[in-house]
C-alpha cells in the first residue's frame, strides 16, 4: 500500500513539474562527450513506468539536421549517439541548444526536449598567419600605432576571452582596446625612434591567451622592417564607418565611398585603396573597392540568414618608398528582407482514420519554420478545406492536425488536406503541404431494401425450384460490412388462406426459400391456388459487420389460378309434375368448379339431341326447360346429354345425362319421377302409368296449373330484376361486394381482385359455396338474355338425371347422385 501511494505521489510531482516547466524537458551536456553518455533519464522525467518507453515506442522525431543524441529503447534514457562539437553545431551562438521532438504512441503524444551543449576550452586562439611582416619608416615618430590582426577563438564565453602579450622590446609596446564582447583592437605602438642603420629588422612574438582553465595560447611572429624615406602615412577622416544594407541589394550596389589624405607630396601622396589582408577571401568575393576612388560596392548576393554583419578593414597606401598606409574599419549591417518562404514538415501521420473517430482525434503532427527574422519570420497556419479537420498549435512552430467534425466514409472516403503557411512579411510569402487522409469503414449502415413491400405473382402448379423474384438490399458499407446475406425471417399461411383441406398454419419456409448471396427467391414445391392464395412473409438482409446490422422487407406472394380443375356436378333439382308449357323449367343442372375467376365461370350446353328438340338448357343457369309444348310425336322418353364447360384456357368440362319420361297425368307423374346415372349415357325408363278417374286427374291438373302460374310469375319477376341489375349495376360491385380491393392483378384470363376486408360466397342452389371474387374484363361474353330463363306452364315430363365429368370433351365418367 505504501509503495502504491509513493508511486502516485511521484506521478503527481512529475506532472506538476511538467506543468510548471511549460511542457518542455531541458538537459545540458558538455561538448565532446563520449558516445553512450547519458544526457538525461527521459522516460522517468516524462512520468513513464519501467518498460513503458519501449512498449509505447518512445523515440525522437528527425527535423533535418543530425541531432547527435538518441533515445535508448530499453531504458528510455537520452544518450549521446555521435560526437558533439558545439562549434560545429552552433558556431558562436550562445547558448547552443538542440530542440528535439519526442514522440510517444498509444496514445499519440509529442514532447519537446531541449538539450544545451555547453562549451569546453577545446580551441586555442588562432592568428591568421604564423608570421606577420611590417614595414616601418625610420622616421616614424614615437607613439605611432600600427594595427595588428587579432587572434580568433572558436569557443565562447570565458573560453573565448583573449588577452595579448608582446615579447620584451625597448622600441615597441602593445596597445589592446576592447571593442565589445570578445572583440579587441590590437596595435603595435612605437615607443622609441627607430634607426635603420643600427637595426634594420625587429622580430617580436605576439601571444594570445584565452580565459579557459587551463588557458590555451596562440602566437604570431612579427617581423618589423625599418624603412627609410616617406614618413607620412595616409589618414582617413574617421576611423570607423557604419553602413546598413538590405540583403536584397543586387550585386554592384554602391554602399560607401571613403577618402584618405596624405601630407606628403608627389608620389608619396598618391594613394591606392584596398581591403586588408586580414579580410577573408570569402568576404572579398562579396565586396570590392575601387583602388583609386575608394568607392565600395557589392560583388555578390548578401544573405541575412547566413551573416548579419561584416567588419571590413580598409587600407589606404601611398606610393612612397617605402609606402605608408592608413587604416579604417567599415562596419556593414545586413538588413533582413522577406526572402524566405515558410517551410512545413509532417513529422507524424496516423492514417487511415476510422469514420467513427471522435472529435479531437490527432491525425498528424506538423512543424513549421521560417528562416527570416522578426515579422518576416512569424508564421500563420491554416488548413484547407476548413472542415472536417483543423489545426491546434502545441508549441512555437508545432501544430497538430485534429478532427473537428464527425466523418462519414459513405459520403467522403478520402480527404486531400492542404496545410497552408503564410509569414508576416510585406508582401507575405506562402507555402503549403498536402496530406492524403483516407477514411476507414465501420459498420454503421444497415442493409436497406429498394421496397418495403414486394408483390410477387406466381402461377400455381409451378415447378419446384422455379425462380419467383429477385430481392436486393443495398448496404453502402464496404468489404464485409457491406456484404449482405438473405434469409426468410418469418411469415406463413394458415388454414384460412385457401379453400383446400385446411391443414393448419404452415411457415413460409416450407413454401419458398431465398438464396443467401443473390437474394433469388424460389419455390420449394409446386403451389396450389385452391390450397393457398396469398403467402405473406418477411425476408431479412444481414451484413457481415461486427456487430451485424439487418433490414427487413415484406413479400406478398399471390398465387395466380390455373385452370386445373374440371367442373364438378351436384345433385340436380327437378321441376314439378306436368303438364308443362313452353319455357317451363323441367330440371336444373348444378355444378361447381374449384378454380377461380374465368376458370370457375361455367356455361351449360345441350350436346344431344341437336336440332329443334323439345328441351333447351340455360347457357349460364343450367336450367333445363321446354322449348315448346310437348306433343305425342315427341315420344314417351327423351335422353338429354348436357356438357358443363368452364371459361379456362384450355377449358375443362363435365357431362350430365338426363333421361326424361313423358306421362299423361299428374298422379302418374309424381309416381314416375326417378333418377339414375350411367357411364354410357343411357336413360332410365319411367315406372309410372296412368291411374284414377277423369275427375281426379282434372282436379290435380287445376291445382298444378295454379302452382305453375304462380311459379312462372315469380320467376319472370326475378328474371326481370336480375336482368336489370346485371344490365345497369357495375359488375365489380355485384360480384366483389363492398370494400376497396387492396391488390389488382391481370392475366390472360381476365382481371380479378382480392380483398382482405370482405368477400361474398357464390353458390348454386344448395351445393357447396366458393369464397371467390371476380371482376371480368370488358371483352367478357355478355350474360344470357331473359328469354333463356322464362317459359309458360304446360304438360311436362317426369325426369331422372344422370351426369358424368371429364376434361375438354364429353365422356362416360359417371356422376352418381345417390
Amino acid at each position: 500500500m505504501v509503495v502504491c501511494v509513493r508511486a502516485v505521489v511521484r506521478v503527481l510531482v512529475l506532472q506538476a513539474a511538467w506543468a510548471l516547466g511549460g511542457g518542455q524537458v531541458r538537459y545540458s551536456v558538455p561538448e565532446e562527450a563520449k558516445g553512450g553518455t547519458v544526457v538525461g533519464r527521459l522516460a522517468q522525467d516524462l512520468g513513464l513506468e519501467a518498460g513503458e518507453a519501449e512498449a509505447r515506442r518512445l523515440r525522437l522525431v528527425a527535423q533535418g539536421r543530425r541531432a547527435s543524441v538518441e533515445v535508448s529503447g530499453a531504458s528510455g534514457a537520452l544518450v549521446v549517439s555521435s560526437r558533439l562539437d558545439r562549434e560545429e553545431l552552433c558556431g558562436k551562438s550562445a547558448p547552443c541548444a538542440l530542440r528535439l521532438e519526442v514522440l510517444l504512441e498509444r496514445p499519440l503524444r509529442v514532447f519537446h526536449v531541449e538539450v544545451e551543449v555547453t562549451d569546453i576550452n577545446d580551441n586555442a586562439p588562432l592568428f591568421p598567419a604564423a608570421t606577420k611582416n611590417l614595414s616601418l619608416s625610420e622616421n616614424s615618430p614615437p607613439g605611432s600605432r600600427f594595427p595588428l590582426e587579432g587572434a580568433s577563438d572558436a569557443d565562447i564565453g570565458a573560453n573565448a576571452q583573449l588577452s595579448y602579450t608582446l615579447s620584451p622590446s625597448e622600441h615597441f609596446a602593445l596597445d589592446v582596446k576592447s571593442k565589445g564582447e570578445n572583440k579587441h583592437s590590437v596595435a603595435l605602438v612605437l615607443m622609441k625612434s627607430l634607426d635603420r642603420e643600427s637595426l634594420a629588422e625587429h622580430r617580436l612574438v605576439l601571444t594570445a591567451s584565452d580565459g579557459g582553465r587551463p588557458a590555451l595560447t596562440g602566437t604570431v611572429e612579427l617581423v618589423v622592417s625599418v624603412l627609410d624615406a616617406n614618413d607620412n602615412a595616409p589618414q582617413f577622416n574617421q576611423s570607423v564607418y557604419k553602413v546598413r544594407l538590405p540583403e536584397s541589394a543586387p550585386p554592384g550596389t554602391v554602399f560607401l565611398c571613403i577618402r584618405a589624405t596624405d601630407k606628403d607630396e608627389g608620389i608619396n601622396q598618391e594613394i591606392s585603396y584596398g581591403l586588408r589582408e586580414t579580410v577573408s577571401e570569402k568576404v572579398k568575393e562579396l565586396f570590392i573597392i575601387d583602388t583609386i576612388s575608394g568607392e565600395m560596392k557589392t560583388a555578390g548576393q548578401l544573405d541575412f540568414e547566413d551573416v548579419q554583419s561584416y567588419d571590413l578593414e580598409v587600407e589606404a597606401r601611398d606610393k612612397g618608398v617605402p609606402p605608408l598606409s592608413g587604416h579604417c574599419s567599415v562596419e556593414l549591417e545586413v538588413l533582413d528582407v522577406n526572402d524566405n518562404a515558410p517551410e512545413v514538415w509532417v513529422t507524424s501521420l496516423s492514417v487511415p482514420v476510422p469514420e467513427d473517430a471522435s472529435v479531437g482525434t490527432v491525425v498528424a503532427l506538423l512543424s513549421v519554420s521560417d528562416r527570416d527574422s522578426g515579422a518576416n519570420g512569424r508564421v500563420r497556419c491554416a488548413v484547407w478545406p476548413p472542415a472536417p479537420f483543423g489545426l491546434v498549435a502545441t508549441f512555437a512552430g508545432s501544430y497538430s492536425l485534429v478532427l473537428r467534425e464527425a466523418l462519414d466514409r459513405e459520403r467522403v472516403s478520402e480527404y486531400e488536406v492542404e496545410v497552408r503557411a503564410e509569414d508576416g512579411g510585406a508582401p507575405p510569402l506562402r507555402a503549403s503541404r498536402g496530406l492524403r487522409v483516407p477514411v476507414s469503414d465501420v459498420n454503421d449502415n444497415a442493409p436497406a431494401f429498394a421496397q418495403a413491400v414486394y408483390t410477387v405473382l406466381a402461377r400455381e402448379n409451378n415447378a419446384a425450384g422455379a425462380e419467383l423474384a429477385r430481392l436486393w438490399a443495398r448496404d453502402p458499407d464496404e468489404a464485409g460490412n457491406g456484404r449482405v446475406s438473405y434469409s426468410v425471417a418469418e411469415g406463413g399461411a394458415g388454414a384460412g388462406s385457401g379453400s383446400g383441406s385446411g391443414s393448419g398454419w404452415r411457415p413460409a419456409s416450407s413454401y419458398v426459400s431465398v438464396d443467401a448471396e443473390s437474394g433469388r427467391l424460389w419455390a420449394l414445391r409446386p403451389l396450389d391456388y385452391e390450397e393457398l392464395q396469398v403467402l405473406q412473409f418477411e425476408v431479412r438482409a444481414v451484413d457481415a459487420g461486427e456487430p451485424p446490422l439487418c433490414g427487413n422487407a415484406t413479400v406478398q406472394l399471390f398465387v395466380v389460378d390455373e385452370n386445373d380443375n374440371a367442373p364438378a356436378l351436384l345433385p340436380p333439382a327437378g321441376g314439378g309434375p306436368g303438364p308443362w308449357a313452353a319455357g317451363e323449367v323441367v330440371a336444373k343442372i348444378r355444378a361447381v368448379d374449384a378454380d377461380s375467376g374465368y376458370n370457375a365461370w361455367l356455361r351449360y350446353e345441350l350436346w344431344e339431341p341437336r336440332g329443334k328438340g323439345p328441351f333447351r338448357v340455360g347457357l349460364y343457369s343450367g336450367e333445363v326447360s321446354t322449348a315448346r309444348a310437348l306433343e305425342e310425336a315427341d315420344g314417351p322418353r327423351q335422353r338429354l346429354l348436357i356438357v358443363v364447360r368452364d371459361h379456362g384456357e384450355p377449358s375443362r368440362s363435365a357431362t350430365a345425362t338426363l333421361s326424361v319420361s313423358l306421362v299423361e297425368g299428374a298422379e302418374a307423374a309424381l309416381a314416375a319421377a326417378a333418377a339414375g346415372a350411367s357411364s354410357s349415357g343411357a336413360g332410365v325408363r319411367p315406372a309410372a302409368g296412368l291411374e284414377g278417374g277423369a275427375a281426379a286427374a282434372s282436379a290435380a291438373t287445376n291445382v298444378w296449373l295454379v302452382v305453375a302460374i304462380c311459379a312462372v310469375s315469380s320467376l319472370f319477376l326475378l328474371a326481370v330484376v336480375l336482368y336489370g341489375a346485371s344490365r345497369w349495376a357495375p359488375r365489380a360491385a355485384v360480384l366483389a361486394g363492398p370494400g376497396p380491393a387492396t391488390l389488382v392483378c391481370a392475366s390472360e384470363v381476365g382481371s380479378w381482385s382480392y380483398s382482405q376486408r370482405q368477400s361474398r360466397s357464390l353458390c348454386v342452389a344448395d351445393g357447396a359455396g366458393k369464397s371467390d371474387l371476380m371482376v371480368f374484363s370488358p371483352n367478357c361474353p355478355p350474360p344470357p338474355g331473359p328469354a333463356a330463363e322464362n317459359g309458360s306452364a304446360e304438360k311436362g315430363p317426369s325426369l331422372s338425371p344422370y351426369s358424368s365429368a371429364d376434361v375438354h370433351e364429353p365422356s362416360n365418367m359417371q356422376c352418381d347422385e345417390g
